[in-house]
């Protein structure tokens, strides 16, 4: 039994001789419940078993503790954050860049690529880019010619920020249709 644990920033877990609060309503080693006692039978009640007492949720009242060992109850919970953090996707914006002079066929490959970031979930920041004279170009013209490119992507989608002047030129971003 340790009779003190440095608490990890991240969450104050109180273990043991760490805990103030007068009474406590325990759960056993095997998850049965001991219901409400005081501190310090609850600690004889640990000691007894060999194990630790730790303060779970000590917003309620009485605070929760679990009699447990504190290594295996950091362990099961380490393993079930990491698990969580698997789950959970992270999204970010790709960009795909054309340019007035863009190709059909390479307009129809960036379209292809833009539809495989949505499939994967991903937002697609479509920007039309212009250089030298052709920032003096109509802005009508231009914009549709974004617009013409956004219509090719084979994947559904919807518009998350419609067409606008950005400082490089037209963008638009679009996203997976839910």
């Amino acid at each position: 039994m340790r009779a003190i644990v440095p608490i990890t920033l991240a969450e104050s877990l109180r273990i043991n001789h760490e805990i103030t609060a007068r009474e406590l309503r325990v759960i056993g080693a095997q998850g049965e419940n001991l219901g409400v006692m005081p501190l310090r039978e609850a600690l004889a009640a640990a000691q007894q078993a060999g194990l630790d007492l730790i303060e779970i949720t000590a917003s309620t009242v009485p605070p929760v503790a679990r009699i447990a060992d504190y290594g295996k109850f950091e362990y099961e919970r380490s393993k079930k954050e990491k698990a969580v953090k698997a789950k959970a996707k992270t999204s970010e914006t790709k960009e795909v860049q054309i340019k007035v002079g863009t190709g059909e066929n390479d307009m129809m490959l960036k379209a292809k690529k833009a539809a495989e970031w949505l499939a994967e979930g991903h937002r697609v920041r479509a920007e039309l880019f212009l250089k030298g004279r052709y920032k003096g170009m109509d802005e009508k013209f231009l914009s549709e010619r974004l617009a013409k490119f956004i219509e090719r992507i084979p994947h559904p989608y919807r518009i998350a920020e419609p067409i606008a002047k950005s400082p490089k030129g037209f963008a638009a971003v679009i996203e997976r249709q839910k």
